[in-house]
């Protein structure tokens, strides 16, 4: 058995029920995301398979603080990283209008810099992993608000969510004696919340760019 958090405090598939509860607002994420995908006629391959990692994100989550064995870990880490790395090449490719190379190169970053962080497991209770995404997060919020982009307070409302759910995952354990349940459980709301707003901004962008249909004349 694998314990992490404060809410945990034996074995069982019921040991950590606000952990689980609130792995849902992934579904949720995807379920909205999906709607806004929907309306802003973005159906592509691309943006759907975006969609889908933040309900699989979600099934990994469950599993693991239901089974919190090294298997369902896996699932649960994989996941939201395989999130993170397509999320970059999307919004290079369609946002910042990138070549292949470029944004290949900004995911190679991000992917180094990512598991360069899990060489050190115990610092921020595991979360220097997740540093350089909000890193670049906050950096495409920045660069998106001050040059008037599209979804440009969308991006920079994400970074600072992005930034209290990795606050709140990284002082869970130092929380144990004073607020029992912890505060992972709210990395999953926050965090959730934040990986909508990302599919949002990219849909918004995207749709924006695409050619308009010419009018028939009355």
């Amino acid at each position: 058995m694998i314990d992490l958090y404060c809410e945990r405090l034996g074995p069982g598939l019921w040991a950590e029920p606000l952990n689980v509860l609130t792995s849902l607002a992934f579904p949720l994420a995807a379920w909205l995301a999906w709607l806004h995908a929907r309306r802003s006629g973005d159906t592509s391959g691309s943006t759907l398979t975006l969609i889908l990692l933040i309900g699989v994100i979600g099934i990994g989550s469950t599993l693991f603080h239901t089974f919190a064995a090294t298997w369902a870990r896996v699932l649960d880490v994989l996941p939201i990283l395989a999130f993170q790395l397509f999320f970059v090449w999307l919004y290079f490719r369609k946002v910042f209008a990138t070549g292949r190379a470029e944004s290949a190169l900004a995911v190679a970053v991000l992917l180094s810099a990512a598991l360069g962080g899990r060489l050190f497991p115990n610092l921020l209770n595991g979360s220097l992993t997740y540093l350089p995404a909000f890193s670049l997060l906050a950096a495409i919020g920045i660069h998106q608000y001050l040059r008037g982009k599209q979804e440009r307070l969308t991006m920079a409302l994400a970074a600072l969510l992005f930034g209290l759910s990795l606050a709140f995952r990284s002082i869970d354990s130092q929380m144990c004696p004073f607020l029992p349940l912890g505060t992972h459980f709210l990395w999953h709301v926050l965090n959730a919340t934040v990986l909508y707003l990302c599919v949002r901004a990219v849909v918004s962008s995207s749709t924006r760019l695409m050619p308009q249909q010419p009018r028939l004349a009355a």
